[in-house]
């Protein structure tokens, strides 16, 4: 991942970042082996989604981040439009890979409803009742802080990393705290090559010190008058349960 012009700090905290994944995943291997089938398949799922997800994907992004730049600019649509898009497409992607491992249950030895990292087994109804549908006004929200910020690509895959960790925090703290690593990759990822291809001199401010303090919440402010009756209608309009349901 290409850091900022002039960052020091930024290869650094990726070195961090993926020490922090090596070190929780190995602990998580080494706990589920001292458990049942279950708790191993999940550990085995939660590893294919890092292999698939955050090593290829995230190499695959760097490697080929240039082209991508290239070819989005190119496309003829107004550029917040394209980074939207763009990030809902890598999240489809990511709950993709993320719903393919939990359908490989019954290969791991175990059932769909033993041992999941999803919230179904239906690519469809994780993504418009779980998972995108719910990330769509965040990735919206980053579009209007991009129009009168300048962040740098590595700060939207940073900030929006840490979105992500208060996002899983509201359903599994624990499992928020402990994978910060896994999920500052997890979502940063979604944001990172979009931002990455952002057009130079869309007339965006410096950013200060002060702007990366507050970015996160004004995320959610900026989200909420979407994301409040898009929650609301799903869990009480839909009624469709929150929790896992196979």
């Amino acid at each position: 991942m290409k850091p900022p012009a002039g960052s020091t700090l930024a290869p650094l905290i990726i070195k961090l970042l993926i020490t922090g994944l090596i070190l929780s995943t190995g602990l998580l291997c080494l706990v589920a082996s001292q458990k049942g089938a279950p708790e191993v398949a999940t550990v085995k799922m939660v590893c294919g989604l890092i292999t698939l997800w955050i090593v290829l994907g995230g190499v695959a992004m760097h490697h080929f981040r240039d082209r991508a730049r290239k070819f989005i600019q190119g496309l003829p649509f107004d550029w917040r439009v394209k980074f939207t898009l763009s990030a809902i497409i890598l999240a489809l992607v990511e709950e993709a890979i993320a719903v393919l491992m939990t359908n490989l249950a019954p290969l791991l030895g175990v059932k769909s409803e033993e041992a999941y990292i999803t919230a179904s087994t239906s690519y469809l109804d994780v993504v418009l009742f779980h998972s995108v549908v719910v990330f769509v006004p965040l990735f919206i929200a980053w579009a209007v802080l991009l129009t009168r910020y300048d962040f740098s690509p590595f700060a939207v895959f940073l900030l929006f990393g840490i979105t992500g960790i208060l996002c899983e925090a509201t359903i599994n703290p624990v499992g928020a705290f402990f994978g910060v690593a896994q999920w500052i990759f997890i979502y940063g990822l979604m944001v990172y090559l979009p931002a990455y291809c952002l057009p130079q001199g869309r007339g965006a401010r410096a950013v200060r010190w002060y702007h990366y303090v507050f970015a996160i919440p004004a995320t959610f402010l900026i989200a909420l008058p979407l994301l409040g009756p898009l929650i609301y209608f799903i869990g009480q309009v839909l009624k469709h349960p929150s929790g896992a349901h196979f």
